[in-house]
């Protein structure tokens, strides 16, 4: 239905011109936008070296890379660089699509990539059409034309979620913007506002859980209320009232050094993004303090920050990207990540996709071979084989408390009773300094049948598990005193010291930290406290302090770009 809209769409009238040109609002990445004027693309993770080619004459390996290249977010990278080949580039790889595409062919046709695509050739049309004659002029705005309309009449076909954020947004974005179209944008103005109350929760959250999800909603919402505001027309109470609970929870969501944690499929976030986004959202609101918000819970002290995922993940389909990581953590000091999990593998293959989702790949205990939710057998969903979360923890226990020198967090869940009769309970305190923090993992029985259940899985082995603190690739790690503890130094010349209380043991073991826009996965390590569970309760201690001589505040000089220098290296 959607090619057979398209085909219809691309019959109809062009418009003559912009109503109202915006300016460009979106961030783009320089070093990504210097590899595309070289003419390497990178989509999906994916490299093709197409020299002075179009990206459309690459075969799609999949629908991942499909959907980014049609989706055009490589234009802010593009814009980024901004000199005339770069120019150049935008331009030709625009009218390419349109000649093999705009007639309402390609993978290209679906309502969320095309209002994605919609916002950002609009937000550079400046910069694609400067200096161009009148006929390429035409040529787009008939493309624009086409694509509104198509989106007009499909954006109700998609399911709630981000999808239909963008398919709405795309649409009004479009409609304010090209003259004589604002009439196909006031339906789709109402229903957003509809689904600001329905899927932005009291606590600002997305019932996804994916904090990057989150962040692009607000983003799309601060672009609707710009373009509304352009045209002279009210927002709407609803899409004002869910800014207003998106900037909080965000702010909740946020690491010390500015990128979102990275739970449920969802990454840091583009550089600057997250902070371009709240300071254009206007609101100022601060996230109530020992709340939740989307599920996670926040300690923050000095210049340390922790993010727990504190709540059962997502179920049914909202659970197709959804991870096992239920009372993981992620830890920042200052700007400098430590503690991560290890992210989402969509774009490296079905296998580094359920890889990730494993409890195995976040910061939190996990029995051996198992994962605290388990994913299900594949099924289609919307065109794609995707794996549900089964068997998830249904409750998870969240208590902070104050104490005089700092705060503890205490959590539980469990995802393991069923299984293995032990419920996992997570004990951290962090100090008031944030120079200091002390960890507690609990597996225990709680009635009969729990310990009925544990007699048969424990075997005489006992029950296997797992503690794991995976690093960031660029915390150098190093078995220190004797094996009985572990240095992590930092780029910002912080020594933090992770020790144990010798009841499991300690190893320092490879792993990797999956990040979008890479070839490949980027090499690090884990600190693991491997035990087995023989009794009805087993407790293993931990604790990571800065070492003594670690001054509380560093000016932190150390600059990168992990792009330019991990990207460049890994074409060559």
């Amino acid at each position: 239905m959607n090619l057979i809209h398209a085909r219809l769409a691309a019959r109809g009238r062009s418009v003559a011109a912009f109503a109202a040109e915006p300016e460009p609002r979106s961030i783009g990445h320089f070093a990504r936008g210097r590899q595309l004027c070289a003419g390497n693309v990178v989509f999906a993770g994916h490299l093709h070296e197409i020299g002075d080619a179009t990206p459309w004459v690459i075969a799609p390996p999949d629908a991942a890379f499909a959907e980014e290249a049609h989706g055009f977010g490589w234009l802010d990278d593009l814009a980024a660089v901004g000199d005339g080949k770069a120019r150049v580039r935008a331009r030709d790889w625009v009218l390419d699509w349109i000649a093999r595409y705009g007639g309402g062919r390609g993978p290209g046709w679906t309502p969320e990539i095309t209002g994605r695509r919609l916002i950002v050739w609009i937000n550079h049309a400046a910069f694609i059409l400067r200096g161009q004659d009148k006929a390429v002029r035409e040529r787009f705005l008939a493309s624009l034309a086409a694509q509104t309309r198509f989106l007009a009449r499909r954006w109700p076909a998609v399911p709630q979620g981000l999808a239909r954020f963008e398919a709405q947004a795309g649409l009004i974005y479009a409609g304010l913007a090209l003259e004589g179209q604002d009439k196909l944008a006031d339906r789709a103005l109402e229903a957003l506002a509809v689904d600001c109350e329905r899927q932005v929760g009291p606590d600002g959250g997305l019932p996804t859980r994916n904090p990057e999800e989150a962040l692009e909603v607000l983003t799309l919402l601060n672009w609707t209320v710009d373009a509304l505001g352009a045209s002279d027309r009210p927002v709407p109470a609803p899409l004002r009232a869910a800014l207003e609970r998106l900037a909080p929870c965000l702010r909740a969501l946020r690491h010390a050094d500015g990128g979102l944690a990275r739970f449920h499929g969802g990454g840091r976030g583009v550089e600057g993004r997250l902070d371009q986004a709240l300071a254009a959202s206007g609101v100022r609101d601060r996230p109530a303090a020992g709340a939740l918000h989307m599920g996670y819970a926040r300690l923050a002290s000095g210049r340390t920050t922790l993010i727990f995922d504190a709540a059962p993940p997502p179920g049914g389909a909202l659970s197709v990207g959804a991870h096992a990581s239920t009372l993981a953590f992620e830890l920042t000091s200052g700007r400098r990540p430590v503690v991560v999990n290890c992210g989402s593998g969509a774009t490296f293959g079905p296998d580094w996709r359920r890889a990730g989702r494993a409890t195995a790949s976040h910061s939190t205990l996990g029995i051996e071979g198992y994962s605290s939710s388990r994913l299900g057998p594949p099924s289609m969903l919307g065109g794609h084989r995707r794996e549900l979360l089964e068997d998830r923890p249904s409750e998870v226990i969240h208590e902070r408390t104050r104490l005089p020198a700092g705060e503890r967090l205490e959590l539980a869940h469990e995802g393991y009773q069923a299984t293995h009769g032990l419920t996992h309970a997570r004990t951290v305190e962090l100090s008031r300094d944030g120079r200091g923090i002390t960890g507690e993992e609990l597996l225990t029985t709680l009635s009969d049948a729990d310990e009925l259940r544990f007699e048969q899985a424990r075997g005489e082995a006992g029950v296997p598990f797992k503690v794991r603190f995976h690093l960031h690739p660029e915390v150098d790690a190093e078995v220190d005193l004797g094996g009985t503890a572990i240095s992590l130094a930092l780029k910002s010349g912080e020594i933090w010291i992770f020790r144990h209380d010798g009841t499991a043991e300690l190893a320092l073991e490879p792993s990797v930290y999956l990040e979008k826009g890479r070839l490949k996965p980027r090499p690090t390590r884990q600190v693991v406290l491997s035990g087995r569970a023989l009794a009805y309760a087993t407790r293993v201690r931990w604790s990571l302090a800065k070492a003594q001589d670690t001054p509380s505040v560093l000016r932190d000089v150390h600059r990168d770009d992990p792009f330019a220098d991990a990207d460049e290296q890994e074409t060559t």
